[in-house]
């Protein structure tokens, strides 16, 4: 069977929604070809952002003091099965229960161990709308009951095409959670309506960044 390869990720800009809505991605020019002389020409550029922008990951660290970084995240935790379940929802209060992976799992199996499981929530169709997108930071979130039940199959990580698995208000106990179990979060996914349920493999690829605790992917 021919495999189809699939980008998960936006392309950052200066219009990409943040969590605190302002522009946190800025690419000045430092050199530029006018100032060079022929024929050795060259642009450069500088970038200013914050690590959390576009698709990114977020590291144990991120929430728990003395934890894993993302310099030391596994590959093996980053190279792995990927599974999507979708939970599409236009309710910008929609919570994902875990009746939602059990209803999966009856259909397609159970999780396999060291699974990167996405949730699918249809939120993305707002991305070149940042501020629909953003929304206050209300969107479709996961209960704090599905992110325990996704450590009982002992997940990789979790991925999400909203800006967070927490809305805002509830203390980010899905954070908490996941990376407290020492796993990932991946957070503005992109393209999920192109992966199949179960049965693609993902590459998760972030900028090895000593003592960092969030990158883009």
């Amino acid at each position: 069977m021919e495999k189809k390869i699939i980008d998960l990720t936006y392309t950052l800009s200066s219009t990409t929604p943040s969590w605190d809505g302002g522009c946190g991605f800025d690419m000045p020019v430092s050199v530029d070809y006018k100032d060079c002389k022929e024929p050795d020409l060259f642009r450069v550029h500088k970038i200013n952002m914050r690590a959390g922008m576009g698709t990114h990951i977020d590291s144990p660290a991120h929430c728990i003091p003395d934890a894993k970084t993302i310099d030391n995240l596994e590959l093996e935790n980053l190279i792995t099965d990927c599974v999507v379940i979708k939970a599409e929802s236009e309710d910008e209060n929609y919570i994902i229960m875990p009746e939602v992976v059990e209803r999966f799992e009856k259909e397609h199996g159970k999780l396999a161990s060291n699974a990167f499981v996405i949730f699918n929530t249809g939120w993305g169709k707002f991305w070149e709308d940042k501020d629909k997108y953003r929304n206050n930071l209300k969107f479709p979130s996961v209960h704090e009951n599905t992110a325990k039940l996704l450590l009982e199959r002992n997940i990789a990580g979790i991925g999400i095409d909203t800006l967070s698995p927490d809305s805002t208000g509830n203390a980010f106990p899905v954070h908490r959670i996941i990376l407290g179990a020492g796993k990932y979060i991946v957070e503005n996914v992109a393209n999920v309506d192109s992966l199949p349920p179960v049965g693609a493999k993902v590459y998760i690829m972030p900028l090895k960044i000593k003592e960092g605790t969030e990158s883009p992917i």
